[in-house]
């Protein structure tokens, strides 16, 4: 545009900021670090990774990986509550192992949490994992009704 035109551009709107939410679910356990357990921005979950902890001894639960996998996916069923969401609304998961050979055990526990219509998922297998912990599932989720 040179000089001698004249811009009839409107003046852009000022669009509203989405608003950020630390989520905290009491039967959940604390987290371990300088973390929250969830955050909600807009109309998103993003669910920092259980571990699995009983949330009283803040002690690893035992029976293995897939002890620990059904704890981690209870209390991220805790925290999805506490935002106002259920585990139907997750669209994906990481699931960190410490060693793979527990893949097959963990993916029976999973089932038992996500029914149908699975949320995407990756998983790997990490070199260690906070408090010696075999599993450790995070999570985003939608919020609304499904």
């Amino acid at each position: 545009m040179n000089s001698s035109e004249v811009c009839t551009c409107k003046a852009k709107q000022k669009v509203p900021l989405a608003s950020k939410n630390i989520i905290y679910s009491p039967n959940a356990p604390q987290p371990v670090g300088p973390y929250s357990q969830a955050v909600v921005f807009d109309k998103t979950v993003y669910v920092s990774g259980c571990l699995g902890l009983n949330k009283d001894t803040m002690k690893l639960v035992d029976g293995g990986a897939a002890a620990e996998a059904r704890q981690a996916l209870t209390s991220l069923g805790h925290i999805l509550q506490a935002a106002g969401t259920t585990y139907a609304n997750v669209l994906k998961t990481t699931v960190f192992l410490e060693d793979i050979t527990d893949f097959a055990s963990v993916n029976e526990v999973y089932r038992e949490f996500f029914l149908k219509e699975c949320p995407a998922r990756s998983c790997y297998q990490v070199a260690k994992l906070p408090l010696g912990a075999k599993v450790e599932v995070e999570a985003i989720a939608g919020i609304g009704s499904n």
